[in-house]
């Protein structure tokens, strides 16, 4: 099913439930995302959580969906959850970043979408500053190689990810229509700093805003990780 939205006017996201059935029956589901995280002192007293198994492979950049998506040419990269694999599916970013933490929005924040064998979502957000003189750009190591030109990309995803991973661990939807839930999310507590010069060549996307707006809490848990530097 093909609908069009966006993020303003009638087909932005007040009006997201309104342009379908399917679109409202993703509403339904009660624990919406994007929501806003707080500073924990506290550590979860629940020992499982989110193990990252990367590596370099190769990715296409394609525009669809109100925003640049970079999709791996073969699953292999995962994540795994209680037991389980979800490989990696889709990275794509939203400017402004939609989670806040302490009641702060960065600049961007990138969704790495992972799917596991009955198609379950899981997801993790990574937020950055972007800066004009400094932070990452291509080529942070030497295994990548990114060919803009051509659409081939040669990366770890591991390269987004802060070296300490403490996150938050809560249970959300999609951001996007349908806003679909449950989805496990894991967002990362730290920003990393990127030079702005690495959305250059997708102005044209990333020149309007498209964050959902923060969604009610409704008195959902949301876990604490402390991160080792491994």
């Amino acid at each position: 099913m093909d609908v069009e939205w966006g993020y303003s006017g009638e087909r932005g996201p007040e009006n997201w439930a309104s342009l379908c059935d399917w679109f409202a029956k993703g509403a339904e589901f009660s624990l919406q995302s994007p929501i806003p995280l707080v500073t924990c002192q506290e550590v979860s007293d629940v020992k499982e959580t989110i193990s990252f198994h990367y590596q370099c492979q190769k990715f296409t950049d394609k525009e669809f969906k109100n925003t640049i998506h970079l999709v791996p040419f073969d699953q292999i990269s995962y994540v795994e959850y209680q037991g389980e694999k979800f490989y990696l599916t889709d990275i794509h970013f939203h400017l402004p970043s939609e989670h806040i933490i302490n009641g702060k929005h960065e600049d961007i924040e990138f969704h790495f979408v992972h799917t596991n064998h009955r198609q379950e979502n899981l997801v993790v957000g990574v937020m950055y500053e972007l800066r004009s003189e400094d932070g990452w750009f291509y080529d942070r190591n030497h295994e990548e190689r990114w060919d803009l030109a051509a659409h081939e990309h040669w990366m770890n995803p591991d390269v987004f990810f802060p070296e300490k991973k403490s996150h938050y661990h809560y249970v959300g939807s999609l951001t996007t229509p349908p806003t679909a839930g449950p989805i496990q999310w894991f967002v990362m507590d730290q920003v990393g700093q990127l030079n702005q010069e690495f959305l250059t060549p997708f102005e044209g996307q990333y020149a309007q805003p498209n964050n959902r707006p923060l969604q009610a809490l409704n008195d959902r848990k949301i876990d604490y990780f402390e991160g080792s530097n491994t």
